[in-house]
């Protein structure tokens, strides 16, 4: 089931009702009765591979508050995350990692054909895996008590908002609140509104209508002049981060319609003035897991340099990998590692700090300097192999005055993509809904108007699914 889809606007309102209708006490078997339904729209027998996690990960943490014994607590830790990431393993990367065998095998004239498993990947799997295991870690840590009711850890593991896409939610500031009597609120119902609404124009209407000319570059790149290559690279960097940004508000805005608040994704991230602010501004609830659990276990940046440059590097490589089972994924993890190192240097070097004013000549130079870096390491993100990404780049070089097709942009998807890039400078530190609450009424609904009008008449053809969808 597709956030922009009828199923969906059918669904979320029959569940809201029902929400608060029927006692809070309650409020968790509807939660979870619908979640578990919202998962299995894609494909029933996957609901066991969210079952079993939630199986492991409750009776895991449940063992290691029990035992003071460190051998036991390490035991039931281990046994979480070699479920969990086991489960992630065979689904997502056993064939890469076979493909990658056989390539080797065939390189040192070994005759031996690794096995394949022709399965489906799991939807979502990606991010429900590391939202359960940051509550396992959590417990083994001593830093979060372990739940007793299976139901409402059930319901922290797959709640439908997020489930499939994120944010990732801790369990310390999601589940509890489940257990908090919500009555209705005009203005959780209001902002609400306002952050799906804005989702799904930024969704069918930006993200939706640009993919158009994006995959026509990709897919055939050699009939297109540099300009128009560029131009398509200049389009995907809009086309994942709107995709991404409108699933991410719809699925903040239907939980926040319940009084369930989920942690901001996006933060305005292409006016960040470097790499490490880029990363502070998207995908932030995976930025800060990896953080978390991977950064500050390595030891951070309160380690030799040296050790530093690693642990850096290791992060990034690992978040590449994170997203896709493909050697472009760790070439751009790589490469963002890379730049964010000597970006690092640089700002040292001359004493570049990120303290100027918002959008001060400084702060539009920097951020410029970023998007374009972001712009090129996104080629290896979208290409389907890394030799593909360079042949793109020896393309911009080699095009400038050959191209036998043209990247005509229709003006409508021209004019809602400037509109929306003036949009983003306007919520620069805020969101959407706190932003539009600043209208007056007449203004207010005047845009409510333009954006649902939009939506009817100008979303793209094809009900796409959500980028995000495929980690």
């Amino acid at each position: 089931m597709l956030f922009n889809s009828i199923e969906f606007i059918l669904f979320l309102p029959i569940v809201i009702i029902f929400y608060y209708l029927i006692p809070s006490k309650y409020r968790w078997i509807l939660l979870l009765t619908a979640s578990y339904y919202f998962y299995m729209c894609w494909k029933i027998e996957y609901i066991i591979l969210i079952i079993t996690s939630t199986l492991i990960d409750y009776f895991s943490a449940l063992q290691m508050e029990k035992t003071k014994k460190k051998v036991v607590k390490r035991f039931f830790l281990i046994l979480s995350l070699i479920t969990n990431l086991g489960l992630l393993f065979s689904f997502k990367y056993f064939n890469f990692f076979s493909e990658s065998v056989n390539i080797l095998f065939n390189k040192i004239n070994i005759a031996y054909q690794t096995p394949e498993l022709n399965v489906l990947l799991p939807v979502g799997i990606s991010f429900y895996t590391f939202q359960t295991l940051s509550y396992s870690i959590d417990v083994y840590m001593g830093k979060q008590k372990a739940e007793r009711h299976l139901g409402y850890f059930a319901l922290y593991v797959s709640f439908f908002p997020q489930l499939v896409a994120g944010p990732i939610e801790r369990f310390s500031r999601l589940a509890p609140q489940f257990k908090i009597n919500h009555k209705f609120l005009y203005e959780n119902f209001q902002n609400g509104f306002r952050l799906i609404l804005y989702g799904l124009f930024i969704k069918m209407v930006i993200a939706d209508n640009i993919s158009v000319y994006v995959d026509l570059i990709y897919n055939n790149p050699a009939d297109y002049s540099s300009v128009d290559i560029l131009k398509g690279l200049f389009f995907y960097s809009f086309q994942i981060y709107s995709d991404f940004y409108g699933y991410s508000l719809i699925a903040i805005g239907s939980a926040l319609i319940m009084g369930i608040k989920i942690m901001d994704n996006f933060k305005t991230p292409y006016l960040a003035r470097n790499i490490a602010e880029f990363w502070q501004r998207w995908h932030i609830s995976l930025s800060t897991w990896f953080r978390d659990y991977l950064y500050f276990p390595l030891g951070g940046n309160k380690v030799k340099k040296y050790k530093w440059i690693i642990n850096i590097m290791i992060v990034f490589i690992v978040s590449g990998l994170w997203h896709g089972a493909n050697w472009t994924f760790v070439f751009w993890g790589g490469l963002f590692g890379l730049v964010y190192l000597a970006e690092n240097q640089f700002n040292k070097l001359f004493n570049i700090k990120n303290n100027d004013k918002a959008f001060s000549f400084q702060h539009i130079l920097l951020a410029f300097k970023t998007f374009i870096f972001v712009t090129f390491i996104w080629v290896f993100f979208r290409s389907q192999s890394i030799e593909d990404a360079f042949n793109i780049f020896e393309l911009i070089r080699t095009n400038f005055d050959i191209g036998v097709k043209s990247l005509a942009i229709n003006n409508n998807t021209l004019i809602f993509f400037v509109l929306f890039l003036i949009s983003d400078i306007f919520l620069y530190n805020t969101r959407f809904d706190k932003w539009i609450g600043n209208f007056s009424v007449i203004p207010r609904w005047s845009i409510y108007f333009i954006l649902i009008f939009s939506i009817i008449v100008f979303s793209g053809v094809e009900n796409i699914p959500f980028i995000y969808f495929q980690f």
